[in-house]
């Protein structure tokens, strides 16, 4: 409900909001150009001051205004002539005519009216309605794809234009919300429909006296400049003519020959309401805050185009058409997808258990029915959407299920990024109400980290041997435009302790006589190596940025490996088909808090990534594990290096096998507690990298040395102070 109303208005509306979000960006920008090209008002100049000096220079003058945007003007009439012009608000010297801009008076009626009367008032107040439901709307679909206030400025994930939509709704959520609601009461005030509580102006007159210099009138040498907004003369020759004194206190009479009050109106709370909103919603008077407004508003159109992408490939019909009726197969696999994703991996698992001989059905969750418990089992893969909420192609699936008599054996394959608090929040929610169901559960829940093939393929393989032969599972999210690399240099480990590591540097091959040039990556993102006669990429963690000329990896060389067997087996000069995906969630945060950097192996390469980026001298405390410091001290002299430059603070190192006693960096960690504690104190951020049993041993040590502050690991993960890339 809550994205049906956030997206049919702006599939409706989406011309006529991009229209009146752009015409409001070019007005935001008036106030500015206002505001800079003309003199501003002296603190210390008052209504006299200017009043003497134009008086000074015109026969007659009837009007002084200072508006909104600062710029000073007189109303004279000299002679048969009358004008308008601005003047500098210090000396009340004339700067020239005034004019408002025919440019900006075209973009305000069609902003306003859409060049149509007050038929286009009630459209364009229309169009401030649907822009506000969709701002708040927006506003709650944007935490809780986010995971909360605490995810506001965390990494945004997802396909590219859910991405760009979340980032932008983001940028411009709050600017909308403040635009869309004034407007809508600007044009409810433009209708009369606020009420506006006004009080009875005093009947008054002159009294009488010869008029004063209008400089020497008291009540006009008390007001300052600054805060007037509007001076009107009383006619020449008029006994009993006062002058009107307008500032946003209210309206008073000024008698012109004493000086003094005749009279005063104060301003109501309506009319001071409607000046805020006036304000705020045209930026006059707020330049700055107007030209932040006006960048919110240009995010209108590439909202509206990002959200119909998205919108579009949500409502694609993503399924393969099924092998089979829904009433015939041995195997259902059922999907959750927000953004079609996991689609891919269920046609990747339909396609291999149709190979082993099996008849399958493939449908949405929302999907369920009766005619599925036929089936001997039942799959559910889902990703989950937000902090553990069900994604667009599920969200029907437990009102269905609890209406459901029957029982069928089932096992349930989750989704997620582990870097959120919730990982596979909504797979674990729907494992738990089909054990409440009480249908028998084929496997445990599994949980697959950012989409990751190789844990796709090891589920493959456990379902495999249950069913009772091999199942093989190749998935391929899409196909990746490849750039090929060339091998510069390498350095061999650990051969001595029978795990050899290779620490692997490629270039892009020449063109011609010029340099290759290498695509955008930061250390931390991941490479994608495609090797000779796969089509399953394997992902490595960066250990260096475009800037740095190389692309780095570590890769340890593993029994049966395709991968590292051949990126192992390959000499300077050899080339690989490589993509970079982007890992935004596994970087140090902008700042200079320290850093603490624990790893283990070949986790050791994004993390000295990060200290050989380090160039600002930010403090960093780098704690790796490894075999022996004699065979696999992987970046032994680079880490030298970085300590003699400052870019590493400190280096604390484990050898499990090493000599003396043998020891992992968990146990570093709690020998140096104290220290650690104190810097997350004072805000540390914590990365880890390395193996997923290895994480799991730090994660257990740091609960401890944050326990006494109060925190937990789980606090950090969701304010990004404790992020992990694990495999």
């Amino acid at each position: 409900m809550l994205r049906r109303l956030h997206s049919l208005p702006g599939i409706a509306l989406a011309v006529v909001l991009s229209v009146t979000a752009l015409t409001g960006a070019v007005l935001s920008v008036e106030p500015a150009i206002d505001r800079l090209s003309n003199p501003p008002i002296p603190a210390s100049a008052t209504v006299a001051d200017l009043a003497a000096t134009v008086a000074a220079r015109h026969e007659t003058v009837e009007r002084i205004v200072v508006r909104p945007t600062g710029i000073v003007t007189v109303a004279y009439t000299d002679g048969d002539e009358a004008a308008v012009e601005r003047v500098d608000p210090a000396t009340g010297a004339g700067l020239g005519p005034w004019q408002p801009s025919g440019f900006f008076r075209f973009v305000t009626d069609l902003h306003r009216a859409f060049l149509a009367g007050d038929a286009g008032r009630i459209a364009a107040g229309g169009s401030a309605l649907a822009m506000l439901a969709m701002s708040v709307s927006g506003l709650a679909l944007l935490l809780r794809a986010l995971g909360g206030w605490r995810g506001m400025l965390g990494a945004v994930r997802g396909p590219v234009p859910q991405r760009w939509h979340l980032q932008a709704g983001r940028f411009a959520v709050v600017g909308l919300l403040v635009t869309s609601a004034t407007g809508l009461w600007m044009t409810a005030d433009t209708f009369g429909l606020i009420a506006q509580g006004a009080v009875d102006s005093p009947a008054v007159s002159a009294s009488g006296g010869a008029p004063a210099p209008v400089g020497s009138l008291k009540a006009l040498r008390e007001t300052p400049l600054a805060a007037l907004q509007r001076l009107d003369f009383p006619a020449a020759g008029d006994p009993a003519g006062l002058l009107t004194l307008k500032t946003s206190a209210g309206e008073g009479l000024v008698d012109p020959a004493t000086g003094t009050l005749a009279g005063f109106t104060p301003a109501v709370l309506p009319e001071r309401v409607q000046a805020v909103v006036t304000m705020l919603h045209t930026g006059r008077g707020l330049w700055l805050v107007g030209l932040l407004l006006g960048l919110s508003a240009a995010a209108v159109p590439v909202l509206g185009a990002t959200g119909l992408a998205a919108w579009w490939r949500r409502g694609r019909d993503a399924s393969a058409p099924a092998t089979v009726p829904a009433d015939t197969p041995d195997t259902v696999i059922l999907v959750g997808s927000e953004s079609n994703t996991t689609w891919g991996f269920a046609k990747s698992l339909q396609a291999a258990l149709g190979q082993a001989g099996h008849v399958v059905h493939i449908a949405a969750m929302n999907a369920l029915g009766p005619e599925h418990l036929r089936a001997e089992r039942l799959l559910i893969l889902t990703a989950t959407y937000g902090d553990g909420d069900a994604p667009a192609s599920a969200r029907r699936f437990q009102a269905r299920l609890a209406t459901l008599d029957g029982r069928m054996p089932y096992a349930v394959l989750g989704f997620g990024d582990r870097t959120f608090p919730d990982f596979c929040g909504y797979a674990a929610t729907i494992a738990a109400a089909l054990v409440e169901k009480g249908w028998p559960c084929l496997m445990p829940l599994k949980r697959i980290d950012r989409q990751s093939a190789q844990e796709f393929a090891q589920w493959g393989r456990d379902l495999g041997i249950l069913l009772g032969h091999p199942l093989h599972l190749e998935h391929v999210a899409e196909t990746a435009r490849t750039t090929v690399l060339e091998l510069a240099e390498r350095e061999d480990y650990g051969a001595a302790v029978g795990a050899p590591v290779a620490i692997l540097r490629f270039r892009a091959p020449l063109q011609g006589s010029r340099p290759g040039r290498l695509p955008k990556f930061e250390a931390g993102d991941l490479v994608g190596i495609l090797p000779p006669g796969s089509a399953m990429p394997r992902f490595y963690s960066l250990a260096s940025s475009t800037r740095d000329g190389i692309l780095e990896i570590c890769v340890r060389l593993r029994e049966g490996g395709l991968c590292s067997t051949f990126l192992h087996g390959l000499a300077p000069g050899g080339r690989i088909d490589a993509f970079i995906r982007d890992n935004p969630s596994f970087r140090p945060a902008q700042g200079t808090a320290p850093l603490i950097l624990i790893g283990a192996g070949t986790g050791i390469g994004p993390l000295a990534g990060f200290v050989r980026a380090n160039d600002a001298g930010r403090p960093v405390h780098l704690y790796w594990g490894g075999r022996s410091p004699a065979s696999d001290f992987l970046y032994e002299h680079e880490l030298a290096q970085y300590l003699a430059e400052r870019r590493l603070t400190t280096l604390v190192t484990a050898f499990s096998r090493g000599p003396g006693s043998p020891a992992h960096v968990q146990d570093r960690i709690a020998a140096d507690a104290p220290r650690l504690r104190e810097l997350i104190r004072h805000g540390a951020q914590v990365l880890v990298c390395g193996g997923r049993d290895m994480a799991q041993s730090v994660t257990h040590a740091l609960e401890l040395v944050v326990r006494p502050l109060g925190l937990d690991l789980a606090t950090l993960k969701s304010t990004g102070r404790y992020v992990e890339d694990i495999y």
